[in-house]
């Protein structure tokens, strides 16, 4: 099991990157941003979707990430899935097939809701350095572009 932990944690972080550019608003069908913003000030920005400052666990949630990028309805992230919601493999980086595997608690090639959530909120309790349920600006600093290490 501790074997997992380093995996899931560079999964949470790919994750964590794409989350801004796959938030679409569900309530209006718009579509998911094409961009990522650039840099931990913009991101968190981006995130911060009530602007009071702090990042809410459910502000940092894989729910918006899951039903974005699940486009069969299957309940189940593959890795075509996957890269189309992170977008172009640039040069050096993991592809979304490397990035389920570090996940895939299972082995079965895929993510599930549970296995992303999991990396999810691993992701957001290691940025959440003075443990108080939210992240601010400068954890998120802190933590922006660093692997996780449990």
């Amino acid at each position: 099991m501790p074997a997992v932990l380093p995996r899931l944690a560079v999964l949470t972080f790919a994750l964590a990157l794409a989350m801004p550019a796959l938030a679409g608003d569900p309530g209006t069908g718009s579509k998911p941003r094409s961009a990522l913003p650039a840099g931990a000030q913009a991101r968190f920005t981006f995130l911060d979707v009530n602007q009071d400052g702090v990042l809410s666990k459910y502000e940092y949630d894989s729910d918006v990430a899951f039903e974005t990028m699940d486009r069969d309805h299957n309940h189940r992230l593959s890795a075509a899935e996957l890269q189309a919601g992170l977008g172009a493999v640039e040069p050096g980086s993991a592809s979304a097939a490397d990035r389920i595997v570090i996940a895939d608690l299972d082995a079965d090639g895929e993510l599930d809701d549970a296995e992303l959530r999991r990396s999810t909120e691993l992701r957001f309790g290691w940025l959440d350095r003075n443990n108080d349920g939210n992240l601010d600006l400068a954890e998120m600093q802190a933590g922006y572009a660093a692997r996780v290490r449990p």
